[in-house]
């Protein structure tokens, strides 16, 4: 027998073929983003998007995502002399995730801005934010959804707005004037209705001075550390939005027993509870009656965080599955470089730009909706429903193809991957899952025929062949639309508006490739089957990570 000689022989555990951490880069540096975000309107952002990138792309603040997810909120429902508390305790570094969300204006600060393109700017730092980790999205955007529901009712705008503006994180529950920035949460599922909020079965009751009293269980409330909630519960006059804080004026603590902390998929970091009401006090936001109509100004703003939350993780999907293949050899050469590979990544950027690109508009439409302008109105009706219906549907297949692109590395929880994979089935089922969103957009059709009118007037500024085509095949859909062919119809609408935006302002062979593989038809059910003859490598390298 021979001995390999220890002092000459390779070492058995030598690290080769792997790539190097994916760290110190500009997670902003992203061109469809930026593109978007000067198109928009909020060219005036760009040096703290870029230092917020920067920032996104340190070790350490990946370190907090990882952390944060590892070390799940806890609740606490008693002290130790037996008191009811209610209280969510959080590692330290959801608390650092938070401080920088709030500090960098990405909750509702925009709304104390006249700047033009605020809104377009918030949606950017969002979208960057996010890829360091989901979960804390969740309070950032509701409290930024909150305020223009909460406008409904001035005197309660006039009290809490400038603290809900206020770029200060202050976590802990105090009486709500007290504090430097305050956060916000909605309650609106039950456990017999889900979606359908009409049969809600939480009653209020009025107790003079403008005062009612809650009573009933929610099923589905996120954050419920947050210092206020809209709550819909069934008045006298109807279903109607109430504010409740979760401490008192005068400093008592309101009634709001938080039963269990859910056991979700993912979205680990963040805690989502079961509150229960009894005798909890709270104000009326609007008309009594008017809930559904009331809240669903908050509704379509989270809406809109839902599209933005899935095309950021999209992209840090992407980001991932580029720098690995870039760095990663196999048979002879880098994977990047593998005609096969590169098709399943240049698929994958043409989905990701999409998304992108449409979210940026979206932002746009919404900070010129709420700056007076009624085309953008009706375009923000339709296409929030359509993007969020498409975006979210699109995210867990395209985050499992991204995995695959790293192989069994990408099905190692150290990956960050299946953090990732966890993550993306959320959006399409928060906000409404995809049935809600696609009869909504029947709704929308139906009763605001503007938005339709809208809608195909932003599409029809491609004036591209390809798009027109489009469009005629869609129009004879729209005339039979009804819930049997609602999900087929909101599909062909989110790819013709998508389509039309990418022909108009993304490179020519990012276009053309996504106009002859989602709306020519020349496309396979799985990503990476694009047919021959385009740029694939140009399509890949304007999305690698920089």
């Amino acid at each position: 027998m021979t001995l390999l000689d220890p002092a000459t022989s390779p070492a058995t555990h030598e690290v080769t073929n792997q790539p190097p951490p994916l760290v110190g880069h500009d997670v902003a540096q992203d061109a469809a983003l930026l593109e978007g975000v000067v198109r928009e309107g909020a060219r005036w952002y760009l040096d703290d998007l870029h230092r917020l990138g920067r920032r996104a792309g340190t070790a350490e603040a990946q370190q907090w995502g990882v952390e944060a997810n590892e070390n799940e909120p806890v609740l606490k429902t008693h002290d130790r002399y037996g008191h009811r508390i209610d209280e969510v305790e959080f590692h330290p570094s959801w608390h650092r995730l938070m401080d920088v969300a709030v500090a960098e204006g990405l909750a509702a600060a925009p709304w104390a801005s006249a700047q033009p393109g605020a809104q377009v700017a918030r949606a950017a730092g969002f979208y960057t934010r996010s890829q360091v980790e989901g979960g804390h999205g969740c309070p950032i955007s509701m409290t930024c959804a909150v305020v223009p529901a909460l406008r409904l009712q001035p005197d309660l705008a006039a009290m809490y707005e400038p603290l809900l503006t206020s770029r200060v994180y202050d976590p802990g529950l105090r009486t709500p004037t007290t504090k430097r920035g305050l956060l916000a949460g909605m309650g609106m599922t039950e456990k017999q209705g889900g979606s359908d909020v009409r049969a809600n079965t939480t009653t209020a009751t009025p107790a003079g001075d403008g005062i009612f009293l809650l009573r009933g269980h929610k099923w589905f409330t996120s954050a419920p550390m947050c210092d206020l909630f809209l709550v819909l519960a069934q008045a006298p006059g109807g279903l109607s939005c109430f504010l409740v804080p979760r401490v008192l004026p005068d400093g008592e603590r309101n009634t709001f027993r938080i039963q269990r902390l859910k056991d979700k998929l993912g979205n680990r970091s963040n805690a989502s509870s079961e509150p229960e009401f009894d005798g909890t006090v709270a104000w009326l936001v609007g008309e009594e009656g008017r809930g559904v109509r009331t809240i669903i100004e908050m509704v379509s703003m989270t809406r809109l965080d839902c599209v933005i939350g899935s095309a950021a993780l999209m992209r840090q999907a992407l980001v991932q599955a580029v720098h690995h293949a870039s760095h990663r050899s196999a048979f002879g050469g880098r994977l990047v470089e593998k005609p096969l590979m590169q098709n399943v990544l240049a698929d994958l950027a043409l989905e990701s730009e999409a998304a992108t690109t449409l979210m940026t508009r979206l932002a746009g439409a919404v900070d010129r909706a709420h700056a007076g302008d009624a085309q953008e109105q009706a375009f923000k009706r339709l296409a929030v429903a359509v993007g969020k219906y498409w975006v979210t549907k699109r995210t867990p297949v395209f985050a499992g193809e991204a995995l695959e692109c790293l192989g069994g590395n990408g099905y190692v929880e150290e990956s960050g991957m299946p953090r990732l994979y966890r993550e993306a089935p959320l959006n399409s089922v928060w906000e409404g899952s995809g049935n809600v969103n696609a009869l909504d957009v029947l709704r929308a059709m139906t009763r605001e025929p503007e938005s339709v009118e809208a809608f195909f007037g932003e599409v029809a500024l491609a004036d591209d062949a390809r798009i027109t085509a489009a469009v005629s095949d869609l129009q004879k859909d729209l005339g039979e639309a009804d819930e049997v062919t609602a999900r087929r119809l909101v599909e062909r609408l989110a790819l013709v508006l998508q389509g039309s935006l990418l022909v108009r302002h993304a490179p020519t062979a990012v276009a053309d490739a996504f106009c002859t593989s989602r709306l020519a038809g020349d496309w396979g059910s799985a990503f990476g089957t694009l047919p021959r003859g385009l740029d694939l490598a140009g399509i890949v390298e304007r999305a690698a990570p920089r």
